[in-house]
């Protein structure tokens, strides 16, 4: 997983990534802009929108659990 980058105080992403927040506990994942082109991947940011709006200017908050993030990010990393 690439290094965290701090910036006036805040953990940011590496250049080619963002962060998205997933879970009950909020976990922080830093992964790769090449995400956005999967359609798996865009189902899960389409039901965050739907589920959350687009007011949450702060943070993306993806509406799974941990487990089922981690098994997404292994068939994405393939």
């Amino acid at each position: 997983m690439p290094k965290k980058v701090e910036f006036e105080g805040r953990k940011i992403a590496p250049k080619g990534h963002f962060v998205v927040y997933v879970g009950i506990e909020m976990k922080r994942f830093v992964v790769p802009l090449s995400f956005l082109k999967n359609p798996l991947f865009r189902q899960l940011l389409d039901k965050a929108a739907e589920e959350y709006g687009f007011d949450n200017t702060t943070r993306i908050t993806l509406p799974c659990d941990e487990a089922t993030f981690h098994s997404l990010i292994a068939i994405l990393s393939k």
